[in-house]
């Protein structure tokens, strides 16, 4: 079972979609997906068409269900939801030991892949999602922000690494809401590689075009390849998920 959290401390570039589109993509390889949703917003529930106001994320980390019992099945796959309840929790979730509560809670289950959304805030909910995790994969959009982010982001990857989770790795960082035609994107780009390569990951090769499809997929609660599959946001997840199976 690989483990995956999708993290970055900086909102709107593309973690939901990502998380989606990656888990979609390897559903249709015939893999088995488990998304989980940590996130307060709880785009990624929504988007799988999943039921908020059921048990989810919150109910597992406070233990007050296990991780089997929430499971909801959708149409694009297995999910445990996020709900509102999840922005009170660095408050609710306390004790010895609370970076492992979502680790602990998955261990056992039967999926190939199990796919982590995370928030914006490096609290206790990123902590959690990193100490579960075997990888990590960052989405950036190619600016300065986002640079900056990635240097704060690796600090607290490396303090999860040295306390609670060895073995994670960076598997990559992936450019989202790309456009080609914006210098500031072009001259990013080679930025963003020089960050990778100091993380001692890759940027991933294929940058993810901007693209309303992906709006409009999630609003409709699709995955964008059976959205939009000649969107340019398909072929470009497409891409990267081959990329993302290479290092398997």
């Amino acid at each position: 079972m690989e483990v995956t959290a999708i993290v970055n401390r900086k909102g709107g570039v593309g973690k939901t979609a990502t998380a989606q589109a990656l888990g979609a993509g390897l559903i249709k390889k015939g893999y088995s997906v488990l998304y989980i949703d940590l996130d307060s917003q709880t785009n990624l529930t929504y988007a799988l068409g999943a039921d908020p106001r059921r048990s989810g994320s919150m109910d597992v980390l406070i233990g007050d269900a296990t991780a089997q019992e929430v499971i909801q099945h959708t149409q694009q796959g297995d999910v445990i939801a996020g709900a509102e309840v999840l922005a009170g929790a660095d408050a609710a979730i306390d004790g010895t030991g609370k970076e492992y509560r979502l680790k602990e809670a998955i261990d056992g289950l039967q999926y190939d892949y199990i796919i982590i959304d995370t928030p914006a805030q490096l609290g206790t909910l990123t902590v959690n999602a990193l100490t579960a995790a075997d990888s990590v994969i960052i989405p950036v959009q190619a600016d300065i922000y986002s640079l900056q982010g990635i240097g704060q982001l690796n600090r607290t990857i490396a303090a999860v690494k040295k306390y609670c989770n060895h073995d994670l790795i960076i598997k990559g960082i992936l450019i989202t809401r790309y456009n080609k035609r914006a210098i500031i994107s072009r001259d990013m780009y080679s930025n963003l590689e020089d960050a990778a390569a100091q993380l001692n990951t890759r940027l991933y090769s294929t940058p993810i075009r901007e693209c309303i499809s992906i709006k409009e997929a999630q609003a409709s609660q699709q995955d964008i390849y059976s959205y939009a599959p000649r969107s340019n946001a398909a072929k470009d997840y497409a891409g990267f998920l081959e990329e993302f199976m290479e290092r398997e």
